[in-house]
């Protein structure tokens, strides 16, 4: 769900970079938290939800404890400038 690219790679080859930016950030009260990001393009006809809960499932494959998590941080965004 994640990917990365180096600052020189040209707007053409970029494909691989998704078409939206994430951060999801996700607490077990006092025990433990994590916050992941990346980029990612969902699927046509896919839903701000849709992706939430795709992504925190990823998360959860990890790190199975933040299953039962609250989420503290959501965003989703274009990722253009």
């Amino acid at each position: 769900m994640t990917s990365q690219t180096s600052p020189s790679t040209t707007a053409a080859q970029n494909t691989s970079q998704g078409s939206h930016a994430w951060v999801l950030t996700l607490e077990l009260p006092g025990r433990e938290m994590t916050t992941q990001y990346g980029t990612w393009t969902p699927p046509a006809g896919a839903t701000r939800h849709d992706v939430f809960v795709a992504l925190k499932e990823h998360i959860v494959g990890q790190q199975p404890q933040m299953a039962s998590a609250n989420t503290i941080f959501f965003s989703l965004e274009p990722n253009q400038l």
